[in-house]
């Protein structure tokens, strides 16, 4: 493997750190794993789980894994992903969270080709109104393609009633380097989310709709139901 930070070496320092810190898994199954309004799974449901270190200083790492599909004669079927980094809180009303992610792919003699780095910059802002958030990711190795590739997003989510929120968004992603990555034929698309979350006796429920600009079977408009549970260690 060609990167230094691996799910495997992530997935350790948990492991070895459990007893000292903060740990919990999360279980999560959903009826279409998608990536950026993206399917991964060819449109089918995906399970996925998380293991995750926070410490109080908001230093935090983790590891999270889901079934992938990519289809044609790709057998890539499993995504192993690591995460590293660090949430402040600014002052009352602003945070950021910066870090780093890993992605993997295996399951093909090919798929460790499509593992890539990319770091993230999320900004918080509470109100009365809600939570509204000004995120970006950006990974210079897109899939693996040495690729130049940039995500911008703003969400904001409110409270229904108690216990009941919605949350919408709004993203775009973008590659610089289009004769190594392009969407759809160019070199952008839109993605826009709208979901409600809920929780009732220890699990977490989501129902969201989404749909993007590029016109494909994997991209198209979708429902997209998701059920977990959170367990602490």
């Amino acid at each position: 493997m060609k990167k230094t930070i691996t799910a495997a070496s992530i997935a350790g320092l948990l492991l070895s750190t459990s007893a000292m810190a903060n740990v919990s898994s999360t279980v999560k199954v959903v009826s279409d794993y998608t990536f950026n309004g993206v399917s991964q799974t060819a449109n089918d449901p995906a399970l996925q789980a998380s293991l995750d270190y926070a410490a109080d200083s908001g230093f935090y790492a983790g590891t999270w894994a889901s079934n992938v599909d990519f289809g044609g004669g790709d057998d890539t079927n499993l995504e192993w992903d690591a995460y590293i980094g660090k949430f402040y809180q600014l002052n009352k009303r602003w945070s950021v969270d910066t870090g780093i992610a890993y992605y993997t792919y295996h399951g093909d003699d090919a798929s460790s080709d499509y593992n890539y780095p990319e770091a993230y910059a999320k900004f918080g802002y509470n109100s009365s109104m809600g939570d509204t958030e000004f995120n970006f990711w950006y990974s210079w190795d897109y899939f693996g393609l040495d690729a130049n590739h940039y995500i911008a997003m703003v969400a904001h989510t409110f409270e229904v009633t108690e216990g009941h929120n919605i949350r919408v968004s709004f993203d775009r992603s973008t590659s610089t380097d289009e004769q190594k990555w392009s969407w759809d034929g160019g070199k952008s698309y839109n993605h826009y989310r709208v979901a409600y979350t809920t929780s009732y006796s220890g699990f977490d429920f989501d129902l969201a709709l989404e749909d993007t600009s590029i016109d494909s079977d994997t991209t198209d408009t979708r429902v997209v139901f998701g059920i977990s549970r959170t367990f602490g260690f």
